[in-house]
């Protein structure tokens, strides 16, 4: 079964954004469904949100980087970082991960 993971980079400090909310969310017809949430490890890594299981669709990681960002006193011009994907084949591994810095991000599928 396939299952969905994220790394979050601070790039501006050039080491893993530990501590940052994760949620992750399927749309459901015109609306999004809560199906996990997790934080960042020291790593800034947020494992298997799926517990190894993960429907085909749409998905969307909300990523509080306002609430990263405001534990250590630096001002974000993104206080929320969304990213939508498709997960058309639920035997794959869709690892996401994100770059982040105050005043931009980044992100792609990893392996």
């Amino acid at each position: 079964m396939g299952n969905i993971t994220t790394h979050v980079l601070d790039a501006a400090r050039g080491r893993p954004a530990a501590g940052v909310p994760v949620l992750l969310e399927r749309r459901t017809g015109d609306a999004w469904q809560r199906l996990a949430n997790g934080l960042t490890d020291h790593d800034g890594r947020c494992g298997d949100l799926t517990r190894g299981s993960v429907a085909p669709g749409m998905h969307r990681l909300v990523f509080d980087t306002g609430a990263y960002f405001s534990a250590s006193g630096q001002p974000t011009f993104y206080p929320e970082v969304g990213v939508t994907f498709d997960v058309p084949d639920v035997d794959q591994h869709y690892h996401v991960p994100l770059l982040l810095s105050p005043f931009s991000y980044t992100t792609y599928r990893g392996s």
